[in-house]
Order: C-alpha cells, then sequence, then structure tokens
C-alpha cells in the first residue's frame, strides 16, 4: 500500500484496539488500512465516524451485512481504492 501523506500518522505510537489491529496486520505481513492509523491516532475525534461505519454496515437494513461488504467492496474497485 502507498505510504500515507502523513507519515507522523502513519508511525504513531497507537494503542487500544486499533493498536492491537494494526500490530497483528503489520506482523503477519498485511497492508494496514490507513484510516486504521488515523482512527488509532485520533480516537476521540474518529469515534463517531466508527460508529456510524458500523452502524451503516451492520444496523437493522433490508439488506444482510454481507451483501453491504460486497457493495462496499464492488464500489471500492471501482474507486481503484483498496478496502
Amino acid at each position: 500500500m502507498d505510504p500515507m501523506y502523513l507519515p507522523g500518522v502513519e508511525h504513531a505510537e497507537v494503542g487500544g484496539a486499533y493498536g492491537d489491529r494494526i500490530g497483528a496486520m503489520k506482523s503477519q505481513g498485511l497492508p494496514v488500512p490507513q484510516i486504521w492509523h488515523l482512527f488509532g491516532f485520533k480516537h476521540d475525534a474518529t469515534r463517531h465516524l466508527a460508529q456510524y461505519t458500523q452502524q451503516v454496515m451492520r444496523g437493522p437494513s433490508p439488506l444482510p451485512p454481507g451483501q453491504r461488504e460486497l457493495i462496499a467492496a464492488f464500489i471500492s474497485r471501482k474507486n481503484q481504492c483498496r478496502f
């Protein structure tokens, strides 16, 4: 994955849930979704965005979560965004 434009965010020490996720992905040699760096760096500022995303993807809907994930992956691919 291309480096972020904010290397101070990408290379900051992050604790909590996102720090654990980032550490696990790095230890496995997997690319880390760049938004996770921001979520870990500014947890209080991004908390509402994370809650919104979970509600949209997992909350009540006529579409099951798997289908919503498939739509999100398709749109990300069309936008040439690794998701």
